[in-house]
């Protein structure tokens, strides 16, 4: 069988490696691909794709086991001939921007990138089990065949109305299995449906073939998870096409989220199965394929996880896969972006298996274990370790005004209402506010701030939190005691979820907090799992920005074009007729046709406006004179200036 079937969009993709399940893949919130090791339980490989924010994984699928070559070898001898291991090397991931992306695990790189026939969003890959074939389908209804070798498409097909959300290659390759609401079973050398099943109300997520028998001997089974679906459908390719209803059901406690099995090769071979749900639960089955059963089947046993704290909390199973033994099963646990996975034997004669796990103390084992660049040091008997967060390692306070002793028996005097009162956020200081007072505003900030976080009161904390003075956010966040920095990274994180103008006002704080407090947040075990929230909350906002601003771009240009247009009509046709005309000599033509000249009442006036201005200019220096003597002075300084102009032009 080629890989685990693809995810569906909804979820986080999931995958372990076939055969050897050496490997566990993931895409977790942040976008990134991790690979990790189950055998050393460490974090194998990490690839950040190009453009993780924008286009996000949103399906998983291990290629084929193949022959991996590492480098150049020496010629071996017949008799040194050995077999050689085939590993999982290549990594299918599908793309919310409509590509499919090719990771090689044994180059540690991105083996090749196919682009180019899908116009939406791709939800599920599934490899060929023999050729270097790969089939995507995506949101735009295709159903798309690479090749592998060549890196381009072999054949492209409609498959149905609605969008493709699974897909499945039989084992022989023969056959294929596309979802959308309707079932289709394709002819994989015509391309052409076999087959149609209905039956599911919603988007079918999860197909996979359960026995590796031909169409035609009425022994082809397969099975169907549907979203909000809490029933797995098998379904009979019979020979004479009665098969429109599903022939068994098995009940789940949520819809399927990750699915292995075990295919039957015979009618004597029981089909094994085990079904991660969405809600955290592992259900495995047992059943002899061999024609319909009316109800519906319940698992053989069912599989919890527990933390070991006094009221214990769920821990959610994120994958399973069976192992050769009907009681071994690895597991996945936790978060997508710290999983632990553990090999465990399931007592299955019990209907139900709750395991308790201290999911604390294996996080940071395996961190412990990774390659870190973080040397400890040696511990003796007599040295006292400060630890972050304690009440006796604080961060150190800075240099405050000489009236502090005095401040500091008014604040424990005070109660929070005089304090939210002495507080006025609207007034703002003016210029001539003494440094003291600033110092005593960012103090009571400081410790109303962490009231506020410990009491959880809303009403301190919108007040603290509405200040827009970045040097008051600076100082505040700087005099914060260690033990309050996550519990402010929480209440941000929070409030960032709110409106976008509430949200503006959150990130001056949260960089305040990653500028003073980066060494102290960085020393955290579990700081992965609290931030991850953060994460996928700023791509999610961030995500739309790129296409916004095109758009804003376009509207800019269209705006402006329409402007210039609008200006263009408005503005009037130059008159190209002469105000004045001057002639040299005057002929006797010209005296006789006086009319086009301008007549010499027009002369005498310019004499006049002349008189008119000389006289203007003689009052308004004389004001000047009575006004400002030294104008004067420097008036005849710029006129002896002139005078030796005048002279220098003379003596040219």
């Amino acid at each position: 069988m080629a890989a685990d079937g693809g995810s569906s969009s909804l979820q986080l993709p999931c995958v372990f490696s076939p055969k050897s399940r050496q490997f566990l893949a993931l895409c977790a919130q942040d976008g990134r691909l991790r690979i990790w090791n189950t055998d050393s339980k460490t974090l194998h490989q990490e690839y950040v794709p190009s453009a993780h924010l924008s286009a996000t994984c949103t399906c998983i699928a291990w290629g084929p086991c193949r022959t991996v070559k590492e480098g150049p070898q020496r010629k071996k001898r017949k008799s040194e001939a050995v077999q050689v291991e085939e590993k999982a090397d290549l990594l299918a991931m599908g793309t919310a921007a409509g590509t499919v992306l090719i990771y090689s695990t044994a180059k540690g790189a991105l083996h090749c990138t196919l682009d180019g026939a899908h116009s939406g969003g791709v939800n599920c890959v599934q490899w060929h089990p023999e050729e270097s074939l790969l089939y995507s389908g995506s949101d735009d209804t295709n159903i798309v065949e690479w090749d592998l070798q060549t890196g381009k498409t072999r054949s492209k097909w409609k498959a149905d109305r609605a969008a493709v959300t699974s897909l499945c290659v039989s084992p022989d390759g023969k056959l294929l299995l596309s979802a959308g609401h309707i079932i289709k079973m394709w002819d994989l050398d015509t391309k052409e449906v076999y087959r149609k099943f209905t039956g599911h109300s919603t988007a079918v997520t999860t197909l996979r073939f359960a026995t590796t028998r031909p169409p035609d001997s009425n022994g082809l089974y397969f099975l169907s998870g549907a979203a909000h679906d809490r029933l797995l459908s098998v379904w009979q390719v019979r020979e004479d096409g009665k098969d429109k209803n599903s022939v068994v059901s098995f009940t789940l406690t949520d819809e399927p989220q990750h699915i292995d099995l075990v295919t039957s090769n015979s009618k004597e071979e029981a089909v094994r199965l085990a079904v991660v749900c969405k809600d955290g639960q592992l259900h495995l089955f047992e059943h002899f394929l061999n024609g319909p059963c009316k109800k519906p089947l319940s698992p053989s046993c069912t599989v919890q996880m527990s933390d070991t704290k006094e009221s214990p909390m769920p821990i959610p199973l994120l994958a399973a896969v069976l192992g050769a033994d009907t009681r071994t099963v690895m597991l996945a646990y936790g978060s997508h972006l710290q999983p632990v996975m553990e090999k465990v034997e399931i007592n299955t004669a019990e209907r139900h298996v709750c395991l308790t796990r201290d999911v604390q103390t294996t996080l940071s084992l395996s961190m412990e274990t990774t390659v870190s660049k973080v040397k400890t040091p040696i511990v003796n008997a007599k040295s006292k370790v400060l630890v972050p967060g304690l009440p006796g390692h604080k961060a150190p306070l800075k240099g405050t005004s000489q009236g502090s002793e005095k401040r500091k028996k008014d604040t424990k005097e005070m109660s929070i209402a005089e304090r939210l009162g002495e507080i006025d956020l609207s007034t703002v200081s003016e210029k001539g506010a003494s440094k003291g007072t600033a110092s005593l505003q960012t103090d009571n900030f400081a410790v109303l701030l962490v009231q506020g976080l410990e009491s959880n009161d809303a009403s301190i904390l919108n007040k603290v939190f509405q200040t827009r003075k970045e040097m008051v956010i600076k100082k505040t966040v700087a005099r914060l005691p260690l033990s309050a920095v996550l519990p402010l990274v929480e209440e941000l994180t929070k409030r960032l979820q709110g409106h976008p103008f509430t949200a503006f006002l959150m990130v001056r704080w949260l960089k305040a907090v990653l500028m003073h407090h980066t060494s102290y947040l960085a020393s955290l075990p579990d700081l992965v799992t609290q931030l991850g929230v953060l994460y996928h909350m700023i791509e999610s906002r961030v995500k739309m920005f790129h296409k916004l601003t095109k758009l804003h771009g376009k509207l800019y240009l269209l705006m402006t074009q329409m402007a210039t247009s609008d200006s263009s009509n408005m503005v009037s046709d130059v008159d190209h007729t002469a105000k004045l005309v001057y002639e040299d000599e005057s002929s006797d033509e010209d005296e006789a046709s006086g009319d086009e000249g301008l007549p010499d009442e027009d002369s005498d006036h310019w004499e006049e406006d002349e008189a008119v201005e000389e006289a203007m200019t003689e009052d308004n220096q004389e004001e000047s004179e009575d006004e400002d003597p030294d104008s004067r002075t420097e008036s005849k300084a710029n006129g002896e200036e002139d005078m030796e102009h005048g002279n220098e032009s003379e003596e040219e």
